[in-house]
Parts: structure tokens; sequence; C-alpha cells
């Protein structure tokens, strides 16, 4: 398996886990904001601890290349801005379906990165790719078979995907600026500086905004700092990824985040699916194994 799938399946394993962590603080009355704080605001220091343990055994950092602040700083805000939607989303549609309207960035992706970077994707990788878009559309379409397209649902969902996207670009955009051939290193260098502005742009709003949003994540600290270490886990597998390979990729891979999400819902919430749930299981599964598949 290569390097970038293993990464990938491990960012979206944590991830999942990590938006129940965070759908559990938004039912408590976190707000949106102060929930997407919860998972910037202890990486930082934890990534340059790892980093200074790394120039403490005779590694040297890498040097940052002319654009990366750019790349770095649109994907961090993209992202805060993703989370919050799919945060929020939380509260009006179950866990699964909310991950589910996220996805709808592998697509957008595919756009942004060829708008952005120039890189492209093979017909056959995007038609696997729309077999697993196909997947998530089946599973946002309401249970009772309602469907309203133009509804604050859709609309967060839609605007989390394009976020995410722009973030996703970003953060491929700034590893690649990073001067070493070292993924890890590379990954942890962007990481440790994307979330360094994220704690500080995301804190200053929430002291200007939401005082008291900002405090509950510091005295909550037993159930935010479980969120901030998933979160550093999974952001380390996802910059890992997109250093080795297009975003659109990985983002498709990642969809296997919407299964492990269904069986979140169902064993850890609660929460009942039904057959058409099933069939976008199948469906994305497919289209996830199709990509690995064609990238060996």
């Amino acid at each position: 398996m290569s390097l970038w799938v293993a990464a990938t399946l491990l960012a979206a394993s944590v991830q999942a886990l990590r938006f129940l962590l965070q759908k559990r603080l938004s039912v408590g009355g976190l707000s949106p904001a102060a929930s997407t704080f919860a998972r910037f605001v202890y990486a930082p220091a934890a990534v340059a601890l790892g980093l200074a343990l790394w120039v403490g055994l005779g590694g040297a950092l890498p040097a940052i290349r002319p654009g990366f602040w750019f790349y770095a700083v649109s994907g961090g805000v993209a992202q805060i801005l993703a989370t919050m939607c799919v945060v929020a989303l939380f509260a009006r549609r179950n866990f699964a379906v909310g991950i589910a309207f996220s996805k709808v960035t592998v697509l957008m992706t595919v756009a942004t990165g060829f708008l952005v970077l120039g890189e492209t994707v093979t017909l056959a990788d995007l038609a696997a790719m729309s077999v697993g878009l196909l997947g998530v559309l089946v599973l946002s379409v309401p249970a009772d078979g309602g469907w309203q397209v133009f509804n604050r649902a859709s609309a967060l969902g839609l605007a989390s995907g394009a976020f995410f996207s722009v973030s996703a670009v970003g953060y491929r955009g700034a590893s690649l600026l990073v001067a070493t051939d070292v993924a890890i290193l590379r990954a942890a260098v962007t990481l440790c500086l994307v979330t360094l502005v994220q704690t500080v742009l995301l804190g200053g709003w929430l002291l200007w905004r939401d005082r008291a949003g900002f405090t509950a994540v510091f005295r909550r600290w037993r159930a935010t700092s479980l969120v901030g270490a998933t979160s550093m886990l999974g952001s380390l597998g996802w910059f890992t990824a997109y250093t080795l390979q297009t975003a659109a990729y990985v983002n498709a891979v990642g969809q296997v985040e919407l299964i492990l999400s269904l069986a979140i819902s169902w064993l850890v919430l609660g929460e009942k699916f039904s057959r058409r749930e099933l069939l976008a299981i199948v469906l994305v599964s497919v289209s996830v194994v199709a990509l690995i598949l064609l990238q060996a």
C-alpha cells in the first residue's frame, strides 16, 4: 500500500472519531466556533515539541520557500470556516448525514486543484470519484423522502465542501514549498505553522465575540484535549498524504470516513440507518477501492 493511502486511511479514521467528540461538545453547549477552536489550540505546542525533539536528535529544520504563507493562511482560514459549517450542521441532521454533506468536497477539490495548482486527474479516476459522490448524494436525501434543495442544511453542507476543497489545495500548495524530501517532516512543519495561525486567528475572534466559549474550551480541558489530540493526529495524516499526492485523490480516498461515521452513528450514538444508507456505503466503498487500485 502506498504511504499516501495509508496516511489518508489513518487520517480519515481519526477524523471520524474527532467529529464524534466535536458533536458531543456542540450538543453540550459549546458554540461551533469554540468547538472548532478546541481542535486547533493544542496542536501548535505539541507539534513544536516534536520538531524540537527532531532537532535535538541531530535533525535540521527545512527552509520555507516563498509563497508558503499565502497557501498556508488560505488553507487555514478555509478549514476554520469548513469545520464551523460541519459542527453547525450536526444540529440539523444526524451525525453521518452531516459528514456526508461535507464530502461534496471531492469533485470541488478537482476543480480547485486544477485552477490553483494546475493538477489534473484521469478520466478513470474521475469516474471513480463520481461513484463516491453518488453515494454521498444518496445518503444526503432525507429519510422521509422529501427533498428541499435550498435549505440551511444543504447550504451549510455545500459551504463546508467548498471550504474543505480550498483548505486541501492550500495545504498541498504550502507543503510543497517546505524544502525537504522527508514527507513526515514536511507535513509536521506545515501543520505546526498552519495550526499556529489558526489558533491566533480563531482565538482572537473568540476573545472579541465569545469570551465564554473561549474560557469553556480550557475549563472543559478533559473533553477538548481529546478533540485536540485526535485533530493533531488526523491532520498529520492528511498533511503527509497531501505532500505525496494530489489533494483530489487524497480527499476521494478519505471518503472512507463516511463509512466509519455510519458505524459510529449506529454503534455509539444509536442512530438508525436504512437500506438507502447501506447503498451509500457500497457506492462509497466501490469508489475508494477503485481509486486505490487505479493508483497502485
